[in-house]
Protein backbone atom coordinates (compact mmCIF):
# COMPACT_ATOMS: atom_id res chain seq x y z
CA UNK A 1 0.00 0.00 0.00
CA UNK A 2 1.40 3.29 -0.81
CA UNK A 3 1.23 6.03 1.78
CA UNK A 4 1.68 10.03 0.45
CA UNK A 5 1.74 12.74 2.11
CA UNK A 6 2.46 14.96 -0.75
CA UNK A 7 0.64 15.53 -3.84
CA UNK A 8 1.56 12.58 -6.53
CA UNK A 9 0.90 12.70 -10.45
CA UNK A 10 -1.68 9.82 -10.98
CA UNK A 11 -1.59 8.02 -14.36
CA UNK A 12 -5.14 6.02 -14.86
CA UNK A 13 -5.69 3.85 -17.40
CA UNK A 14 -8.74 2.46 -18.95
CA UNK A 15 -7.80 -0.14 -21.09
CA UNK A 16 -5.00 1.61 -23.23
CA UNK A 17 -6.91 5.06 -22.57
CA UNK A 18 -5.06 7.93 -20.34
CA UNK A 19 -7.71 9.78 -17.90
CA UNK A 20 -6.79 12.78 -17.62
CA UNK A 21 -8.79 16.23 -15.92
CA UNK A 22 -9.15 19.93 -17.02
CA UNK A 23 -6.68 22.11 -15.34
CA UNK A 24 -7.51 24.98 -13.85
CA UNK A 25 -6.65 26.84 -17.23
CA UNK A 26 -9.23 24.80 -18.81
CA UNK A 27 -6.36 22.38 -20.39
CA UNK A 28 -6.62 18.46 -20.08
CA UNK A 29 -3.94 17.45 -17.54
CA UNK A 30 -2.43 14.78 -15.38
CA UNK A 31 -4.72 14.70 -11.62
CA UNK A 32 -1.88 16.01 -9.09
CA UNK A 33 -3.48 14.75 -5.72
CA UNK A 34 -2.27 12.89 -2.30
CA UNK A 35 -4.65 9.77 -2.60
CA UNK A 36 -5.90 8.22 -5.91
CA UNK A 37 -8.43 10.38 -7.57
CA UNK A 38 -10.58 7.40 -8.49
CA UNK A 39 -11.18 4.09 -6.70
CA UNK A 40 -9.34 0.98 -8.05
CA UNK A 41 -9.01 -2.61 -7.24
CA UNK A 42 -5.25 -2.46 -8.80
CA UNK A 43 -2.22 -1.88 -6.98
CA UNK A 44 -0.70 0.97 -8.50
CA UNK A 45 3.08 1.02 -10.03
CA UNK A 46 5.72 4.03 -9.11
CA UNK A 47 6.38 5.32 -12.50
CA UNK A 48 9.55 7.94 -11.65
CA UNK A 49 9.83 11.39 -10.24
CA UNK A 50 8.61 14.76 -12.18
CA UNK A 51 10.17 17.89 -11.13
CA UNK A 52 10.62 16.18 -7.94
CA UNK A 53 7.42 15.33 -7.87
CA UNK A 54 6.29 11.25 -7.38
CA UNK A 55 4.28 10.03 -10.00
CA UNK A 56 2.10 6.46 -10.21
CA UNK A 57 -0.11 4.15 -12.68
CA UNK A 58 -2.99 2.82 -11.40
CA UNK A 59 -5.63 1.11 -13.94
CA UNK A 60 -9.44 1.13 -13.75
CA UNK A 61 -12.15 -1.67 -14.70
CA UNK A 62 -14.54 1.45 -16.00
CA UNK A 63 -14.34 4.87 -17.49
CA UNK A 64 -16.12 7.12 -14.35
CA UNK A 65 -19.07 8.49 -14.76
CA UNK A 66 -18.31 12.30 -13.68
CA UNK A 67 -18.02 14.00 -17.58
CA UNK A 68 -15.02 15.72 -16.01
CA UNK A 69 -12.51 13.18 -16.92
CA UNK A 70 -10.99 12.84 -20.58
CA UNK A 71 -9.77 9.75 -22.05
CA UNK A 72 -7.10 10.04 -24.66
CA UNK A 73 -4.69 7.59 -26.50
CA UNK A 74 -1.20 7.49 -25.14
CA UNK A 75 0.70 8.91 -28.17
CA UNK A 76 -2.29 11.48 -28.74
CA UNK A 77 -1.31 12.59 -24.73
CA UNK A 78 2.10 13.34 -26.43
CA UNK A 79 0.78 16.59 -27.46
CA UNK A 80 -1.33 17.12 -24.40
CA UNK A 81 1.72 16.47 -21.38
CA UNK A 82 4.61 16.91 -23.13
CA UNK A 83 8.22 14.79 -23.82
CA UNK A 84 8.77 14.53 -19.75
CA UNK A 85 5.69 13.50 -18.56
CA UNK A 86 4.67 11.63 -21.74
CA UNK A 87 7.49 9.01 -21.09
CA UNK A 88 6.75 8.81 -17.39
CA UNK A 89 2.87 7.73 -18.52
CA UNK A 90 4.69 5.08 -21.57
CA UNK A 91 6.84 4.10 -18.39
CA UNK A 92 3.80 3.40 -16.37
CA UNK A 93 1.72 1.81 -19.31
CA UNK A 94 4.40 -0.66 -19.40
CA UNK A 95 4.43 -1.53 -16.14
CA UNK A 96 0.69 -1.73 -16.39
CA UNK A 97 0.32 -4.16 -19.18
CA UNK A 98 3.40 -6.39 -17.63
CA UNK A 99 1.42 -6.56 -14.29
CA UNK A 100 -2.09 -7.77 -15.97
CA UNK A 101 0.14 -10.32 -19.02
CA UNK A 102 1.99 -12.34 -15.63
CA UNK A 103 -0.41 -13.16 -13.32
CA UNK A 104 0.43 -16.80 -13.52
CA UNK A 105 3.78 -18.55 -14.17
CA UNK A 106 4.60 -19.23 -17.85
CA UNK A 107 6.55 -22.71 -16.48
CA UNK A 108 4.35 -24.42 -14.55
CA UNK A 109 0.69 -21.91 -14.48
CA UNK A 110 0.68 -21.51 -10.74
CA UNK A 111 -0.25 -17.28 -9.62
CA UNK A 112 2.80 -15.35 -9.48
CA UNK A 113 3.21 -13.07 -6.43
CA UNK A 114 5.33 -9.69 -6.43
CA UNK A 115 9.13 -9.86 -5.89
CA UNK A 116 10.19 -6.64 -6.21
CA UNK A 117 8.81 -3.28 -8.20
CA UNK A 118 9.24 -5.04 -11.35
CA UNK A 119 9.74 -9.11 -10.88
CA UNK A 120 7.66 -11.72 -10.15
CA UNK A 121 8.18 -14.96 -8.86
CA UNK A 122 6.65 -18.48 -8.59
CA UNK A 123 5.77 -19.79 -5.26
CA UNK A 124 5.72 -23.39 -6.79
CA UNK A 125 8.64 -23.74 -8.92
CA UNK A 126 10.79 -20.20 -8.24
CA UNK A 127 10.64 -19.19 -12.11
CA UNK A 128 11.02 -15.02 -11.93
CA UNK A 129 9.93 -12.96 -14.43
CA UNK A 130 10.44 -9.39 -15.48
CA UNK A 131 8.81 -6.92 -17.73
CA UNK A 132 9.89 -8.00 -21.43
CA UNK A 133 11.10 -5.42 -24.00
CA UNK A 134 10.72 -6.02 -27.59
CA UNK A 135 13.82 -4.71 -29.35
CA UNK A 136 13.04 -3.07 -32.74
CA UNK A 137 15.74 -0.96 -35.17
CA UNK A 138 14.90 1.87 -37.10
CA UNK A 139 17.54 3.19 -39.96
CA UNK A 140 18.23 6.06 -42.17
CA UNK A 141 19.74 5.21 -45.19
CA UNK A 142 21.36 7.73 -46.81
CA UNK A 143 22.02 8.17 -50.57
CA UNK A 144 23.80 11.22 -52.00
CA UNK A 145 21.87 14.07 -51.17
CA UNK A 146 18.66 11.85 -50.40
CA UNK A 147 17.06 9.56 -47.75
CA UNK A 148 15.13 6.11 -48.06
CA UNK A 149 11.48 6.69 -46.76
CA UNK A 150 8.78 4.24 -46.84
CA UNK A 151 4.96 3.95 -46.28
CA UNK A 152 4.22 0.38 -44.56
CA UNK A 153 0.92 -0.95 -44.47
CA UNK A 154 -0.27 0.01 -40.71
CA UNK A 155 1.06 3.25 -41.13
CA UNK A 156 -2.51 5.73 -40.63
CA UNK A 157 -2.72 8.42 -43.09
CA UNK A 158 -0.07 9.21 -45.54
CA UNK A 159 3.15 9.31 -43.32
CA UNK A 160 5.66 8.37 -44.67
CA UNK A 161 8.89 6.67 -41.97
CA UNK A 162 11.72 4.67 -41.62
CA UNK A 163 12.67 0.90 -42.26
CA UNK A 164 12.22 -1.01 -39.21
CA UNK A 165 11.78 -4.26 -38.01
CA UNK A 166 12.17 -6.73 -35.10
CA UNK A 167 15.18 -8.00 -33.87
CA UNK A 168 15.63 -11.69 -34.10
CA UNK A 169 17.06 -14.15 -31.71
CA UNK A 170 20.97 -15.12 -32.68
CA UNK A 171 21.11 -11.21 -34.19
CA UNK A 172 23.01 -8.19 -33.25
CA UNK A 173 21.38 -4.99 -34.07
CA UNK A 174 23.93 -4.54 -36.97
CA UNK A 175 22.52 -8.02 -38.83
CA UNK A 176 19.21 -6.56 -38.23
CA UNK A 177 19.70 -3.43 -39.78
CA UNK A 178 21.32 -5.15 -42.95
CA UNK A 179 18.36 -7.48 -43.02
CA UNK A 180 15.36 -5.21 -42.42
CA UNK A 181 16.69 -2.96 -45.59
CA UNK A 182 17.12 -5.98 -47.67
CA UNK A 183 13.79 -7.95 -46.82
CA UNK A 184 11.69 -4.65 -47.01
CA UNK A 185 13.63 -3.20 -50.17
CA UNK A 186 16.32 -5.47 -51.45
CA UNK A 187 19.07 -2.88 -51.32
CA UNK A 188 22.21 -3.72 -49.64
CA UNK A 189 23.79 -1.03 -47.10
CA UNK A 190 27.02 -0.01 -45.23
CA UNK A 191 28.29 2.38 -42.77
CA UNK A 192 25.84 1.27 -40.11
CA UNK A 193 26.16 3.52 -37.39
CA UNK A 194 24.34 4.24 -34.20
CA UNK A 195 22.05 6.92 -34.03
CA UNK A 196 19.90 6.96 -30.54
CA UNK A 197 17.29 5.06 -28.70
CA UNK A 198 13.31 5.49 -27.32
CA UNK A 199 11.43 3.73 -25.15
CA UNK A 200 8.23 2.50 -27.25
CA UNK A 201 5.40 1.70 -24.93
CA UNK A 202 2.80 0.34 -27.75
CA UNK A 203 2.86 -1.82 -25.48
CA UNK A 204 7.04 -2.78 -24.67
CA UNK A 205 9.39 -1.49 -26.86
CA UNK A 206 12.79 -0.52 -27.38
CA UNK A 207 13.49 1.55 -31.18
CA UNK A 208 17.06 1.87 -31.47
CA UNK A 209 17.92 4.12 -34.51
CA UNK A 210 20.37 4.00 -36.84
CA UNK A 211 22.14 5.93 -40.25
CA UNK A 212 23.95 3.88 -43.16
CA UNK A 213 25.05 4.46 -46.53
CA UNK A 214 23.44 3.23 -49.68
CA UNK A 215 25.68 0.35 -50.95
CA UNK A 216 23.70 -1.23 -54.32
CA UNK A 217 21.03 -2.46 -55.65
CA UNK A 218 17.42 -1.36 -56.87
CA UNK A 219 14.30 -1.01 -54.43
CA UNK A 220 12.11 -3.99 -54.58
CA UNK A 221 9.06 -3.84 -52.12
CA UNK A 222 7.99 -6.75 -50.08
CA UNK A 223 5.08 -6.43 -50.37
CA UNK A 224 3.18 -7.90 -47.36
CA UNK A 225 5.23 -4.70 -45.30
CA UNK A 226 5.62 -1.96 -47.55
CA UNK A 227 3.32 -0.02 -49.80
CA UNK A 228 6.04 2.19 -51.22
CA UNK A 229 9.41 3.54 -50.98
CA UNK A 230 11.37 5.71 -52.28
CA UNK A 231 14.48 7.80 -51.98
CA UNK A 232 13.24 11.74 -50.64
CA UNK A 233 15.60 14.42 -51.48
CA UNK A 234 15.08 17.46 -48.82
CA UNK A 235 13.18 19.94 -51.18
CA UNK A 236 10.60 17.09 -52.24
CA UNK A 237 9.45 15.40 -48.97
CA UNK A 238 6.49 13.18 -48.14
CA UNK A 239 4.08 12.94 -44.88
CA UNK A 240 6.65 12.53 -41.89
CA UNK A 241 5.96 10.75 -39.01
CA UNK A 242 4.81 12.41 -35.50
CA UNK A 243 7.12 14.33 -33.76
CA UNK A 244 7.12 12.01 -30.12
CA UNK A 245 8.93 9.50 -32.56
CA UNK A 246 12.66 8.78 -33.35
CA UNK A 247 12.20 8.56 -36.83
CA UNK A 248 11.27 11.61 -36.89
CA UNK A 249 13.84 12.97 -34.75
CA UNK A 250 16.20 11.05 -36.89
CA UNK A 251 14.56 12.04 -40.16
CA UNK A 252 14.84 16.12 -38.96
CA UNK A 253 18.92 15.32 -38.53
CA UNK A 254 19.06 14.18 -41.52
CA UNK A 255 16.85 17.52 -42.68
CA UNK A 256 18.85 19.61 -41.12
CA UNK A 257 22.02 18.52 -43.22
CA UNK A 258 23.39 17.10 -39.92
CA UNK A 259 23.49 14.07 -42.49
CA UNK A 260 25.28 15.10 -44.78
CA UNK A 261 24.73 16.99 -48.36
Amino acid sequence: MISQTTPCYWFIFYRDMLLLRPSAQGEAAVPLTVTPPLPSAHAPHFAGLHLGVSCFAYAVDALPENSGWVAVGLRAAFDVLGRPLYLLAGKGYQLLYWDTHSRFCPVCGTKTAPSTSISKRCPSCGHEQFPPISTAVLVLVQKEDSALLVRSHNFKGPNHGLVAGFLEPGETLEECVQREVREETSLSIDAIRYFGCQPWPYPSGLMVGFTADYRAGEIILQQEELSSAAFFTRDRLPTLPNPLSLARRMIDWWIDGEGGR
